[in-house]
């Protein structure tokens, strides 16, 4: 593998990181319905607002996650059809292969065990 290739995995790990944080996935999974604002995502998922208000901006940071202002309040939305894809795409790998997941001992937190 080459150093560039290395490079490559490695910014791919970060992303995948990114996407491995249980609030940030329900952030961008809401996300996939439309537009929301902060308050909205508190609400649904019963987050702080400082929780989820951090959250989105990672994910803004990172690029996955675009936002407009609209009077006092900021909207939120999935930045690029790309992420959408990936998210359904995920959707898809999770129905054929999420049992197997869900039991596979590598992927288990310290508490499922």
């Amino acid at each position: 593998m080459t150093v560039a290739q290395r490079s490559d995995v490695a910014v791919a790990a970060q992303l995948f990181r990114g996407f491995g944080d249980p609030t940030r996935l329900a952030i961008l999974t809401e996300l996939l319905a439309g537009e929301r604002r902060v308050v909205d995502l508190v609400e649904t998922l019963g987050c702080s607002q400082s929780n989820v208000s951090g959250h989105l901006a990672c994910l803004k940071e990172c690029g996955l996650v675009a936002d407009r202002p609209e009077g006092r309040a900021v909207r939120y939305r999935l930045a690029t059809s790309a992420v959408v894809d990936l998210l359904r795409q995920a959707e898809q790998l999770l129905a054929d292969v999420g049992q197997q997941v869900a039991l596979c001992d590598n992927y288990r937190t310290g508490a499922e065990r």
